[in-house]
């Protein structure tokens, strides 16, 4: 990890953009440590990185690695992932508990496979294996990815220097987190278009 913080107080926002990236499309990096240590570098009265930039920063280089991940995929199929995939940890049994999920849960896999340890790398590329349509899957990318950048980068800019021993603490409960994650989004859809038909009933009742 000490070398991840070396990069990015010599290079900034580009060594931030290029870690999440790579991490994304199968480096191994510790994403969320490494966002979770980012979000302390934005305290203080002289920071070393702006909180707003770092959001947006890490927001494109999770995006660049999505969209990479996604096209590999679509280019060189499963039986291909499944030969070399273990040259960037996509090893076979990796491969088919991110293909269980993606065949049960779709491109919600996608959006809240980040908060899963060993999903969010590969459900990127399952998506491109797949052939689904590429804006359903950036929305559906973009959302989850919007989402866990703030809430590692926050996490470490509200609770400080202690954040990233505490997520190394709950990281095997991140599943769990995942699960709650994707109850809440699912309430909140449906509050949402109970809303919209409600609205729909009371302008056609007029």
């Amino acid at each position: 990890m000490e070398h991840l913080l070396a990069l990015i107080d010599q290079y900034g926002y580009i060594a931030l953009y290029g870690l999440l990236a790579l991490g994304i499309v199968g480096i191994p990096v510790p994403d969320e440590i490494l966002m979770t240590t980012v979000g302390t570098l934005t305290i203080g009265n002289d920071p070393l990185l702006n909180y707003g930039a770092s959001l947006a920063v890490s927001f494109g280089g999770s995006m660049t690695g999505m969209i990479v991940s996604y096209c590999l995929g679509r280019a060189v199929g499963k039986p291909f992932l499944y030969k070399y995939g273990r040259w960037i940890k996509l090893t076979p049994e990796r491969l088919e508990l991110a293909e269980r999920w993606f065949s049960k849960y779709g491109l919600w896999a996608v959006a809240f496979g980040y908060y899963v340890p060993g999903l969010r790398h590969f459900t990127c590329y399952l998506s491109g294996v797949s052939n689904v349509n590429f804006f359903r899957y950036l929305l559906f990318a973009g959302s989850g990815a919007l989402v866990w950048c703030t809430t590692f980068l926050t996490l470490g800019h509200l609770i400080g220097r202690n954040a990233p021993v505490l997520l190394h603490a709950l990281k095997p409960y991140l599943g769990i987190c995942a699960v709650v994650a994707i109850l809440l989004a699912a309430a909140g859809y449906m509050l949402y278009r109970y809303r919209q038909r409600k609205r729909a009933s009371s302008a056609g009742s007029k």
